[in-house]
């Protein structure tokens, strides 16, 4: 035996070991993507280097062998540093999504393209789950939000992008209408955190700290739970029994809700903070932004956050026949659709740019114009006019588009001496929503009036008070955004709460290059919308206007994702490694030496554009199958790994063993899903029993030609074995 020392451990390792066995064999880890014990060792990915004194060259762990008295360091500065530069030079040449496009343009990191996938199967618990894994309120975020994901989504280069949202919404109907998911919570920590606001911000965060194992109290002000989403978005969008329904789950799961409660009248943050471990302040933006127009306080001329609030609360203004709503947002489209639900019967919709520049989304616009809303584009008022205190007409300022402004839309500009005065009964003005700075008088506040958060921490000036949501930093934004806020919150109050640094650091993924995938073999299918009510029916009504999908419209619209995030993300040894250090593989960008193609055979799907050259592949092939179907091709930066010749696999002598798919540390080989349906008709699969562990289990035998060519477990054989799918296959060999 040899004594060493690692990272200041004292080791004993037997001779003629080398330093990466010995580190591993004391729970030392030392990354590296070409090595296995199966295969001779090849050193090219050059990750697994350590320092050792009084040798002036760094070592490669994987060859380099113990010797007695050695003393090691594994993570140096100088270490660290070549690390860093290899994995930039490899990743700099790895042409994959570790993510779809939709996933991270989601506020909330949803896993769209993971519960699109399952919903394409049928298997719509589980995609409940990894829905609530992010949004504890699917059905009711399905039906209002503005949907991100679907502007980042690829098939929109195709046709259309998926319906991502009335997917989402889809599957937690499914889950509402039998026995809902709860989620197991974790062991109890006697930890106390209060939640000021009951939004989707503050359920949110209640929901998942709750889950963490801390006791969750939510005070909110209304009759009932739901901000904005409850006041501030109509019947006719989101059925408040659809909202009732996922509120009653989050406190069974065990949050304690408080209603009828004031911040500033019943309860301070400083008694809340007296009384628990933690406060997190998510208040919202109650109120309505002021256009500062002259004759903007004459009766009849309404907010528009409070306008919808009084309609939901069944006491809704006198607006008279003729109303106008300035605005182009969403907000704006709920009250000129709920005005014509309320009887009104011109209804104008005043917009300063055209119908292209709108925020709002083109459904709710379309829809709005369908249900008799006019539009007045390039128009922007600059004053209302009453008589005897009661507004009576609007003046409108004729605009005409200019250079583009910050947020990229064209900059409206007056045209010299053009007006236009429109009669009417009310006015309401959905321009914006604000925070109400009395209620938070405690905190520290910024230049734009709302709550100082740190945006990675969500600390306030206050020790152990955070704060989320529209109340804070830029102000008010959609639900999605404060949900994923809230849970990121969760997490760093947790951190807080155990005494932990909590990391807020963005962890490296790949990413493609848009502007060089190439759609042209996707066969185009239409984008599936749910059926909706005539418009000459549901103008009358507050009855929710869609009527969702059926089961048959859900799954073959889930069926259109083209499936762009990495199947291996979870298990990638490449993404493992790059998001173990601050890397930026941007720095040795160049033209990408491997071309983003897919060779495949009925079992294995090779993806050549994300391998990193480590030669796992070649070599178990040759030194452990004895096979030789593929080898290293070409020289320098155009390397490439393909059979003899470019044969497709099926002409090799592959047999499918799959070991260079199991071996693979990137998502450049993949099994096939659905693999007993895709074999050749030459090929036979059994059903055969099995010993795993003292437990007999089926798993099904390949043959071909009566020769056994790989033994498949399930995943009930999975989880009753208690191995991984990868040990099981080494185990059944």
């Amino acid at each position: 035996m040899i004594n060493l020392t690692i990272n200041g451990k004292q080791i004993t390792a037997p001779e003629g070991s080398t330093i990466l066995e010995a580190a591993r064999a004391n729970g030392i880890d030392i990354p590296t993507l070409c090595y296995d014990k199966a295969v001779e060792v090849y050193g090219a990915c050059g990750l697994c280097v350590v320092e050792a004194e009084g040798i002036p060259k760094l070592l490669r762990s994987c060859s380099a062998k113990v010797m007695e008295g050695m003393v090691v360091n594994t993570e140096s500065e100088r270490v660290v540093q070549s690390r860093k530069i290899a994995m930039e030079l490899l990743m700099s040449a790895h042409d994959g999504d570790c993510v779809a496009p939709c996933q991270l343009n989601c506020p909330a990191h949803t896993d769209c393209q993971g519960y699109v996938g399952l919903i394409a199967n049928g298997e719509y618990d589980s995609a409940i789950k990894l829905i609530k894994n992010k949004i504890p309120l699917p059905a009711s975020i399905g039906r209002v939000c503005p949907h991100p994901c679907e502007k980042a989504c690829r098939r929109k280069n195709v046709e259309e992008p998926i319906n991502i949202a009335q997917l989402k919404a889809f599957a937690a109907d499914m889950d509402l209408k039998s026995d809902s998911y709860m989620p197991d919570l974790m062991v109890r920590t006697g930890k106390k955190v209060a939640v000021i606001g009951g939004g989707p911000a503050g359920l949110t965060a209640a929901y998942y700290l709750n889950i963490m194992g801390h006791s969750v109290t939510v005070y909110d002000m209304m009759d009932k739970m739901g901000g904005m989403l409850r006041y501030g978005i109509p019947q006719y969008r989101l059925p408040k029994e659809v909202l009732d329904k996922e509120i009653s789950l989050i406190e069974k799961s065990g949050v304690k809700l408080v209603n009828n409660v004031k911040l500033g009248k019943d309860f301070t943050i400083e008694s809340l903070k007296a009384e628990n471990d933690a406060v997190i302040v998510a208040v919202g933006a109650w109120k309505s932004s002021s256009m500062r127009t002259p004759g903007e306080d004459l009766q009849g001329v309404y907010g528009g956050i409070d306008f919808l609030r009084a309609v939901i609360q069944k006491n809704p203004p006198r607006i008279g026949e003729k109303v106008a709503i300035c605005g182009g947002g969403n907000t704006a489209m709920d009250a000129c659709r709920t005005a014509v639900r309320l009887g009104a019967k011109e209804v104008y919709v005043v917009y300063r740019r055209t119908r292209n520049e709108m925020p709002a989304d083109k459904l709710e616009i379309d829809e709005a114009e369908e249900e008799g809303v006019i539009y007045k584009f390039l128009t922007n008022p600059i004053s209302f006019n009453g008589e005897d205190g009661k507004v009576k007409s609007m003046t409108l300022q004729i605009m005409e588009l200019g250079e583009p402004d910050a947020s990229g839309r064209r900059r409206p500009v007056p045209v010299e001496g053009k007006t236009e005065e429109i009669a009417v009964d009310s006015v309401i003005l959905a321009i914006g929503q604000k925070l109400v700075q009395g209620d938070v008088e405690e905190l520290k506040l910024n230049e734009r009036g709302n709550i100082e958060a740190d945006p990675d921490f969500f600390t306030t000036s206050i020790e152990g008070v955070f704060a989320i949501g529209d109340a804070t930093n830029r102000g008010a934004s959609i639900a999605i955004e404060a949900i994923g806020e809230a849970d990121r919150c969760a997490k760093a109050v947790d951190a807080y709460l155990n005494g932990q640094a909590f990391d807020a650091r963005v962890p490296y993924i790949s990413k493609r290059d848009e502007s060089k995938i190439d759609y042209s073999d996707r066969e185009k299918q239409s984008r599936i919308t749910p059926k909706v009510l005539p418009a000459d029916v549901r103008n009358k009504n507050f009855d929710e206007v869609s009527l969702g999908f059926t089961e048959d419209e859900a799954k073959a619209e889930a069926s259109r994702c083209l499936e762009c995030g990495c199947r291996e993300y979870y298990k990638c040894k490449l993404l493992n490694a790059a998001q173990r250090y601050d890397i930026h593989p941007e720095r040795f960008a160049g033209e990408m030496p491997q071309k983003y193609t897919r060779d495949e055979n009925a079992f294995i799907e090779r993806n050549t554009a994300k391998c990193i050259l480590c030669g796992l592949c070649v070599r178990s092939c040759r030194e452990v199958m004895d096979i030789h179907a593929i080898g290293l091709m070409g020289r320098g930066f155009k390397t490439d790994i393909s059979p003899a010749f470019a044969l497709p696999l099926d002409q090799t002598k592959c047999n499918n063993c799959g070991l260079c798919v199991q071996l693979c540390p990137t998502g450049a080989l993949t099994e096939k899903a659905n693999l007993v349906k895709q074999v050749p008709l030459d090929e036979e699969y059994t059903e055969q029993k099995v010993n795993i562990n003292g437990k007999v289990a089926s798993v099904m035998v390949s043959r071909y030609n009566g020769k056994v060519l790989r033994v498949i477990p399930n995943d009930e054989v999975s989880r009753n074995s208690g191995l991984s799918r990868d040990e099981l296959q080494k185990l059944l060999k």
